[in-house]
């Protein structure tokens, strides 16, 4: 029979934040494929686990993910961690597992501590609609398409940022998304834990006092739909109804349907631009 991958949380910080199930999988497995071992070593000490352990991280997870298929198809179990959190969560993890469904491999999760999730609930901010983007590219032409993606983003954004790259980051969603409510959360579950909830502009002139340290999380307002409404007309205004129109009935509109359009993105009736369309034929 084939072995199992065990996608394992582990703590994002204090080391009691771990399940009963995954420290018993942690010692049943017959493998624990980690992200930094020396990291992953601290934790298996602290609980006194003996299972064997090997590296799995981006600079190997081609090559050493076909060798944990083999083991897997051999029939041995291996339980997947990261160095904190969830493992296929902006880790190599998320490889390791398209390779196992291509094989047929069963994948299963034991739950545990989310980093992101964590930050979330102590924002502050609407925890309904989220959009997790992880870290921001470093390349800076893909920086500037991420950045102005989310500019008319309505839900709660959630980004990763390390302490060092941290103001920087800070200042470019300042320039490009406005001044929004926001809040910067690091140290999670340590013992400095810190949540700073102010707007942009009040946390980067926090941290230019005080550097902060630590791996953080940012989390944003979303834009409001009432904002990206008025920006939306204010952008149709600039065009005539006649300019609107022809904008859907190139895209193959019907009548009917380009006017309905029209009316949406301008905040007013369909009568009041067939009115207006109207009144053009008739100057003619």
């Amino acid at each position: 029979m084939r072995g199992i991958l065990y996608l394992c949380g582990t703590p994002i910080g204090n080391l009691e934040d771990i399940t009963l199930r995954a420290l018993n999988i942690l010692k049943e497995a017959d493998a624990i494929a980690a992200e930094d071992t020396r990291n992953t070593k601290r934790l298996l000490n602290h609980y006194e686990i003996q299972t064997p352990l090997t590296s799995y991280h981006e600079h190997n997870k081609y090559d050493k993910g076909r060798i944990l298929i083999e083991m897997l198809n051999e029939g041995k179990s291996i339980a997947l961690v990261t160095d904190a959190g969830m493992p296929g969560i902006s880790d190599p993890g998320e490889e390791l597992v398209k390779m196992c469904i291509e094989e047929g491999i069963e994948v299963t999760t034991i739950p545990g501590p989310t980093a992101f999730v964590s930050a979330l609930i102590l924002s502050g901010l609407s925890s309904r609609r989220f959009v997790f983007e992880a870290f921001l590219p470093r390349d800076k032409k893909e920086r500037r398409e991420v950045l102005n993606g989310l500019k008319n983003e309505t839900r709660t954004i959630i980004l990763y940022e390390a302490p060092h790259r941290l103001a920087r980051t800070l200042k470019e969603l300042e320039e490009t998304l406005g001044n929004r409510k926001a809040a910067v959360v690091r140290e999670l579950t340590k013992k400095f834990e810190e949540a700073i909830r102010m707007n942009l502009t009040e946390i980067i002139q926090s941290y230019e006092e005080t550097p902060p340290k630590g791996e953080c999380v940012i989390v944003l307002e979303g834009k409001s739909k009432e904002e990206v409404k008025k920006e939306s007309i204010e952008m149709w205004e600039q065009q005539s109804i006649e300019e609107h129109m022809n904008h859907y009935l190139k895209k193959n509109y019907a009548q009917k349907d380009a006017m309905k359009a029209v009316a949406k993105d301008r905040g007013i009736s369909k009568r009041d631009v067939y009115k207006h369309l109207l009144a053009d034929k008739e100057d003619e």
